[in-house]
């Protein structure tokens, strides 16, 4: 393809697609997020080198798709300097009224490096060893993860698990629901979610492991429940998260945000975090789209 190609003057639209680009590590889960959203209606390319992106989106090619859900999955087997020319590109379809949005597939290290050796497949950055290319590519898409608009910690989710969360996110796009809340229950002791963007630590409040009869119970149970709420601290507590959190949604929507993820944690996630997030839940469900899941049990 010559440069007069990729060079070309995007041509908006008046029905201006929806575009969301899915990016991240390797081996953390870009294909499974692409037939997720291929399920979910979008017209997949994978792939697909960042200058290209305005070639895509062009009037007459745009006309030829016929959809108004694109995903475009952007990865390192282009080359990492091909991150600079994204952002390039995303910020064109901005200038041109263009709804876009950045999916960040992430994962740890250490299981980056085990599902590598299990596939056996090579690592699309050239660094020496395995650990070294992780690094290289993580050290080049670290601005990128930063601005994303959903970052996704695929570390401990298996498929199904990843699916149920892209599904979360997306499912209600054509119905422009606006902002989608995830609330996660989580123990600190299995560690915090690191894709939330509100972090709150719950742990000052009284624990039920400490009551024997509340301890094999979680706080999905109406008597655990009940414990966790009545206390005037997880009264005032929540009067505050819940302020909080709608003055915070109605700015992030004028921004464009789709996602929130909210993180609630106590010491194990089995009891306080479990009742606060699902007394939020209830109660944010008013303003906004929520899911609400527990982790640790």
């Amino acid at each position: 393809m010559s440069d007069a190609d990729t060079t070309m003057e995007f041509v908006p639209v008046d029905d201006s697609p929806f575009v969301v680009i899915v990016t991240g590590m390797a081996g953390a889960g870009r294909s499974t997020a692409c037939n997720v959203l291929e399920d979910l209606g979008f017209f997949v390319i994978d792939n697909l080198p960042p200058r290209l992106i305005s070639r895509v989106l062009d009037a007459n090619q745009l006309a030829e798709i016929s959809r108004s859900k694109i995903a475009m999955a952007v990865d390192s087997r282009t080359g990492v300097h091909a991150f600079g020319e994204l952002r390039d590109q995303m910020a064109r379809l901005n200038k041109y009224g263009v709804r876009s949005g950045v999916v960040f597939l992430d994962a740890d290290n250490d299981v980056l490096v085990r599902r590598f050796n299990e596939t056996r497949r090579p690592h699309p950055v050239s660094g020496g060893t395995l650990a070294e290319s992780i690094a290289l590519e993580r050290e080049a898409l670290a601005e990128l993860r930063g601005a994303a608009d959903v970052l996704i910690d695929t570390s401990n989710l298996n498929v199904h698990e990843l699916r149920r969360r892209l599904s979360s996110v997306f499912a209600d796009e054509h119905e422009g629901s606006g902002l989608n809340v995830s609330i996660t229950s989580f123990g600190f002791k299995h560690g915090a979610p690191r894709d939330a963007d509100i972090v709150l630590d719950v742990r000052f409040l009284a624990n039920p492991h400490w009551v024997p009869e509340l301890r094999p119970l979680t706080g999905r149970d109406q008597a655990v429940s009940e414990f966790v709420l009545s206390s005037d601290d997880a009264k005032e507590f929540l009067d505050r998260t819940v302020g909080l959190i709608n003055f915070l949604l109605p700015r992030y929507r004028a921004e464009g945000k789709s996602y929130v993820s909210i993180g609630i944690g106590c010491t194990g996630g089995r009891h306080r975090s479990v009742a606060i997030s699902e007394f939020l839940a209830e109660t944010l469900g008013e303003e906004a789209d929520v899911i609400v899941q527990h982790r640790d049990i």
